[in-house]
């Protein structure tokens, strides 16, 4: 079968196509015949041997976490109603990158009918996350809300989700394309972090209070200065670090700004919540209230441009592979 390795830890070039053999369903597994490879930054991390949170892989090795297809064959113990059925499955870190992938049946998730196939797996992943970060964050109607990354894959469903809680949304990206797309999913104000006096504009935009909940997917010195400005007893809520540097709150300086940090280890907790979370993400995007927004697809071969889409900021929502 195709797959695409990642041959060394280095730059998108490093992601190579080549062949490998067919996987065969273990008891408690099936395989699934790939149709869309999810793409996220994280991977591209891993691939360069810079990631904190994650050990590199072997190499070579076949990157990607989540793909969705049809269940083509299965193994022993495993219930025969799952064949021919679409879905979307986790495959850990790695193995998504390829047209087929074995996988546990304990991590399949059966794709609603009418729902395509690339929706499904961008409101499976980065809408589970989004749907988690919201709950957590308990934003509330009036609440003034930043997104930052707000184009991005979870920041895109982010602006959407607070919008349809009945927030006010300052939507923060780098670029032109980029505001247009934050203005067109409804946010109330977008601004430039690229820009010297982005802050300004956000105080600006909230009458100078500041935002009550910050969703920070950048971290650095975006993220820093995004709390310089969170409203006196706000959340500040960390899901993310595109700049290559998680934002570090000092507890003592959180308490004496009266303001909660939600570090990113809040992610770590999210796993039995999961499922549920993307239930009803895919329910809020069949009643129109979000939807995806998937602003660019490669075939598996051009693996290493979606990678280098994803870093060079270019990408608009989620990256995906189609098989």
């Amino acid at each position: 079968m195709r797959v695409v390795q990642a041959v060394r830890f280095g730059g998108p070039e490093a992601l190579v196509p080549g062949e490998a053999p067919d996987p065969v369903a273990e008891a408690g597994q099936v395989v699934v015949t790939v149709e869309v490879a999810g793409v996220t930054f994280v991977e591209t991390q891993i691939r360069r041997g810079v990631s904190e949170w994650h050990a590199s892989p072997p190499l070579p090795y076949v990157p990607g976490g989540l793909v969705a297809g049809t269940v083509s064959s299965i193994g022993a113990r495993v219930d025969p109603s799952w064949l021919g059925r679409r879905v979307i499955a986790g495959t850990g870190e790695t193995g998504g990158f390829a047209e087929r992938a074995a996988v546990g049946v304990e991590d399949l998730f059966p794709v609603p009918d009418g729902l395509d196939l690339p929706d499904a797996i961008a409101l499976h992943s980065d809408g589970g996350t989004a749907q988690g970060l919201v709950e957590t964050a308990k934003i509330r109607p009036g609440d003034r809300v930043l997104v930052e990354a707000a184009a991005g894959g979870v920041g895109s469903l982010l602006v959407q989700l607070a919008r349809a809680a009945d927030a006010r949304v300052i939507g923060a990206a780098r670029g032109a394309r980029k505001l247009d797309l934050v203005r067109d999913l409804g946010a109330d104000a977008a601004v430039d972090y690229s820009e010297p006096d982005w802050t300004r504009r956000v105080l600006d935009a909230t009458g100078g209070a500041g935002p009550d909940v910050v969703f920070d997917g950048v971290g650095g010195q975006i993220g820093r200065a995004a709390f310089d400005v969170t409203a006196r007893g706000g959340r500040f809520s960390v899901h993310g670090a595109s700049s290559g540097e998680v934002t570090q709150i000092d507890p003592a300086e959180a308490r004496a700004k009266g303001v909660e940090v939600l570090g990113i280890e809040q992610l770590f907790g999210f796993g039995p919540n999961l499922v549920r979370w993307a239930n009803q993400m895919m329910s809020l995007a069949a009643a129109g209230v979000v939807r995806p927004v998937i602003g660019q697809t490669f075939p598996l071969e051009r693996a290493a441009d979606a990678h280098a889409a994803i870093e060079n900021r270019t990408a608009l929502g989620k990256t995906l592979l189609l098989i």
